[in-house]
């Protein structure tokens, strides 16, 4: 659940409907947690990664509330990591803690949908994912073990990722001792189908693909894209930094779904073409929509 994006820079104030909509979309994300881990996960002594792993092993070991740790483990790294996460960012995180604390309160008493660990680590996984993914789409975060790996990052020679993993390695194997082995399968099950699910949450079904191709037949590649997938295409500048030599670069946007179709009109034209591809999480501006195909 470590799974966030830090910015530092200064934004423009936001917009009354902006706060609005965020603060609604962070609010269901966060109760969307809640529901995913006292209704699936911690009835069934599944685990998730980060602070909310943390607080379920304590959870279980002392008998008080997972709500209360969740805002309490919570609480210091936001305090610590301020001046690299920002404001906006600190008070969004803030809020969703909140309100996800306060929600598994009120519904630990409420009994489990499932008592199949295997269906709970599956739907519990989901519903997670989906909350999180929601929560950091919208500028905030529930979990402050990314921020800690941020700080450590400065310090250590391991980058944010590798510190991450190792936290969850350290926390998920703990579940095999306090819940028993299975269970820490489970929660390993539950935490790579939450993973997925905060990618797809955070990028959209409809994911776009940047495109960058090197050819000799350029023009005619470039022409055909526009004539077959109806996107248009710009032509780059580029030079070869060992042979010198002077090219130019089609570069193009399309949907996840036209990917196949782009590679089958470059291996028609050119087999040899240098192919890139990257997704992209966001498009704006320009004229991203499809053209009608002649």
């Amino acid at each position: 659940m470590e799974y966030i994006k830090v910015q530092t820079k200064k934004h423009k104030k936001l917009t009354k409907a902006k706060i609005i909509r965020r603060t609604l979309f962070i609010f269901l994300g966060a109760a969307l947690v809640s529901i995913g881990l006292e209704i699936f996960l911690v009835p069934n002594n599944i685990i998730d990664g980060g602070i909310v792993g943390i607080s379920i092993i304590l959870s279980h070991l002392t008998g008080l509330t997972l709500g209360l740790f969740l805002f309490l483990l919570n609480l210091p790294f936001l305090i610590i990591g301020y001046k690299q996460i920002g404001k906006t960012f600190a008070i969004s995180t803030l809020f969703g803690v909140t309100v996800m604390s306060i929600g598994t309160s009120l519904l630990h008493p409420v009994s489990s949908m499932t008592e199949d660990p295997l269906l709970a680590a599956v739907f519990g996984g989901i519903i997670l994912g989906i909350g999180v993914g929601l929560v950091i789409r919208y500028g905030g975060s529930l979990d402050g073990t990314e921020i800690v790996a941020i700080l450590f990052n400065k310090k250590l020679p391991f980058s944010v990722g590798e510190t991450v993993m190792f936290f969850n390695i350290f926390i998920l194997g703990s579940a095999g001792f306090v819940f028993g082995w299975d269970r820490a399968m489970y929660s390993l099950i539950a935490y790579f189908i939450a993973f997925k699910m905060i990618d797809v949450t955070i990028l959209g079904l409809d994911e776009s693909r940047s495109v960058w191709i090197i050819s000799d037949k350029d023009e005619e590649i470039g022409d055909a894209l526009l004539r077959r997938l109806g996107r248009g295409v710009t032509y780059l500048s580029g030079e070869g930094a060992y042979t010198g030599e002077r090219k130019k670069v089609v570069f193009c946007v399309i949907s996840r779904l036209e990917e196949a179709k782009l590679k089958t009109i470059i291996e028609d034209i050119d087999p040899g073409a240098f192919l890139a591809v990257g997704a992209i999480s966001n498009v704006k501006g320009g004229n991203f929509k499809k053209r009608s195909i002649h």
